[in-house]
């Protein structure tokens, strides 16, 4: 067999289509997973519903739930220091320098921030249902800042070229670094927005209702959107990752198949001239 002409860049192609197709495919199956978990989690609003489930439980807990509701400010929010007329109720502020290094071993510059500082701020906030007033029903959010899930929307952001005198280029030429760019980002969890949190739900008494970090160690999470877009999400995904599965798949399926059918004629040829 090794005098038969077989390109070894084919068999690589062969093989990593295989390889990523079995990569894909345990993606796929990790994401159905997670959201046959997601499926099983029931939804609620802060409404009455709520209330009357959560009489009805054992010590008035749900333990593991999603509430989706509005964002809005048990007091008075916080107001964006950069964003006219916008507010939220979590606020953090990020400002970072940019720096480029030479590299004396391979003669580049490379790129590195440091000095980077950061303030959070955030104010007691609660999920109300749309359309609901003040002494409707919600659901206190407790410690969200303890929460996981990228919840805040970037409302600001400015890079500003760093400025440099004929000193500071001849010192940044010997010393090996040069200041490029300063970044100042701020990100807000808005008033009005939508939130869906998934946690332990405890009715503290009469009908205020508080959302907190599971006591059995599942996660406690936060989501910027209503709980019908996130499973969209997650089931977009799962279609994604069974595509590209199947698409590698047949891909090399169908170029093994070609290599096979060329080796096949090859001897056959053989064969007769023999």
């Amino acid at each position: 067999m090794g005098d038969l002409p077989v390109n070894p860049l084919v068999l690589i192609g062969v093989g990593s289509s295989f390889a990523f197709s079995g990569l894909f495919y345990h993606l796929y199956k990790g994401k159905k997973e997670e959201l046959k978990k997601l499926k099983e989690i029931p939804i609620f609003k802060p409404d009455q519903h709520l209330v009357k489930v959560l009489k009805a439980s054992p010590h008035r807990r749900l333990q593991y739930v999603a509430v989706e509701g509005l964002v809005q400010a048990d007091g008075e929010s916080l107001a964006s220091q950069f964003v006219p007329r916008c507010y939220g109720v979590i606020q953090k502020i990020a400002v970072e320098e940019q720096w480029k290094f030479w590299n004396s071993l391979t003669k580049t510059w490379n790129s590195r921030t440091i000095n980077r500082k950061e303030t959070s701020n955030s104010v007691p906030f609660s999920l109300v249902s749309p359309g609901a007033f003040i002494n409707d029903l919600y659901v206190k959010v407790q410690n969200p800042l303890e929460a996981s899930g990228c919840y805040l929307d970037r409302v600001y952001f400015k890079r500003s070229r760093a400025e440099k005198g004929l000193a500071d280029m001849v010192m940044n030429g010997i010393l090996g670094e040069e200041p490029v760019a300063m970044e100042v980002s701020e990100e807000l969890l808005r008033v009005g927005s939508t939130l869906t949190g998934y946690g332990e739900v405890v009715l503290e008494g009469g009908q205020v209702m508080r959302l907190q970090a599971p006591q059995d160690g599942r996660k406690f999470i936060l989501v910027p959107t209503d709980h019908r877009s996130f499973m969209d999400g997650h089931e977009k995904s799962a279609s994604m990752w069974k595509m590209l599965s199947a698409v590698t798949g047949i891909t090399g399926a169908a170029i093994l198949t070609k290599v096979i059918c060329g080796l096949v004629g090859n001897q056959d040829g053989k064969s007769k001239k023999a």
